[in-house]
């Protein structure tokens, strides 16, 4: 999206404000599916804790995608945005035994990560179909955080206990009809994560009734210029070839899925913040937004990079600020970055802003959450309206003391 049309849509919808290009969602759907185009039965499945607004969901459904889901919520706004039960898989980590009946109620698939609700889920519904996640002990990505198949995560059955596995699955007399991996986000190295899928193609030698075999996701997608990204042709190529002899030794037609959810919105999203003050110290140039890590905590909490570019003054000569916000704690954004000459009341956008930006997003300091706009055939069109204090209000009780 060119500078003009953001402030245009900042001007219409106000500050702070989210914005998703659907053309760039579409291309990334349309860019991995390309990969893999060999493969004759692939299944995306959208992470949408990434960005979880029914309306790009309901976008996504249109691509072909199907949905990947941690919460009974989450399947919830799936169901709403026109997913049927048979396109979402539930992958919950340490929920209730509960939550997961009542998603089961629904026809979802359910991706099973503990070892003691594996056991008790085959004992009390051992008709319903079920996906295994198992732990390969590999570290894919680069930060702890978001690092999920390293030995000491919580999530993942490990792949040493598969024998416990099996034991469970001959006990109960249950349907293991998938088996899946996660290595966790910002995978730098294919081949780091090919090690990883050879894991997870031995591991499900030991079931016969497979249907598909999920391999995550955590592409990597660029932050900043020259940033590294994952080389989703390159691995297209070498795991379509490795999948596809799969297949063969197993003897029986399986489905390929991911479940990227950075991948196909990252690049997809801006952040629109309005300059409230420029701030000079005898060491820094401070420019202070009207937002906060209410709205977009990735910097603080993961020390993500989002380029930051003055789009009101795009051409500019650059000096070096401090972007902060004005939360009554520290929320940097970025430490000494050149951008364009900043002045009071200039818009700036922060890129990359489309995963787990207003997904994280909080009311703390009682501020309301930003709306959103979806950018579509050359038109911004409202998709969440800005909260008001009657959103703030509307759950609370004041009650006489």
């Amino acid at each position: 999206m060119q500078p003009k049309e953001l402030l245009a849509l900042a001007e219409e919808f106000g500050n702070p404000l989210y914005v998703y290009d659907a053309a760039i969602i579409e291309q990334q759907y349309n860019r991995l599916t390309t990969a893999f185009s060999k493969v004759e039965k692939l299944r995306i499945n959208y992470a949408m804790k990434a960005l979880s607004n029914v309306t790009v969901l309901k976008l996504l459904k249109n691509l072909g995608s199907g949905l990947d889901t941690v919460s009974f919520q989450e399947v919830q706004l799936g169901l709403h945005a026109g997913f049927t039960p048979d396109k979402i898989i539930f992958t919950p980590n340490g929920v209730s035994f509960e939550e997961i009946e009542e998603v089961a109620k629904l026809g979802v698939q359910i991706n099973i990560d503990n070892l003691s609700v594996l056991e008790h889920f085959g004992s009390k519904y051992p008709k319903i179909p079920v996906c295994i996640r198992i732990n390969p002990h590999v570290m894919a990505g680069g930060n702890s955080n978001i690092s999920v198949g390293h030995i000491d995560s919580k999530f993942g059955i490990s792949v040493h206990q598969i024998p416990l596995i099996l034991r469970i699955v001959e006990n109960t007399k249950m349907h293991i009809n998938g088996i899946h991996m996660h290595t966790g986000s910002d995978i730098l190295d294919i081949e780091v994560f090919l090690y990883a899928a050879e894991i997870l193609f031995d591991a499900a030698k030991n079931f016969k009734e497979l249907d598909f075999l999920d391999f995550g996701s955590g592409f990597k997608v660029p932050y900043k210029k020259g940033d590294i990204e994952t080389n989703i042709e390159e691995l297209g190529k070498k795991l379509t070839k490795r999948f596809l002899a799969f297949e063969k030794e197993y003897g029986r037609e399986l489905t390929l899925a991911f479940e990227p959810g950075k991948f196909l919105v990252s690049e997809a999203g801006y952040f629109l913040a309005k300059v409230n003050v420029i701030k000079q110290t005898t060491s820094t140039v401070f420019a202070g937004v009207d937002t906060g890590f209410n709205h977009l905590i990735r910097p603080m909490l993961y020390g993500s990079q989002h380029t930051i570019e003055n789009i009101s003054n795009p051409k500019g000569k650059e000096r070096f600020y401090t972007v902060v916000g004005y939360i009554c704690e520290t929320d940097t954004f970025a430490n000494n970055r050149r951008i364009s000459e900043i002045h009071e009341g200039d818009v700036l956008c922060f890129r990359n802003a489309g995963a787990y930006c207003f997904t994280m997003a909080s009311n703390y300091n009682s501020r309301f959450k930003p709306a959103e706009v979806l950018w579509k055939d050359g038109k911004g069109h409202l998709i969440r309206e800005r909260e008001t204090m009657e959103d703030i209000l509307k759950n609370q009780i004041l009650i006489d003391l």
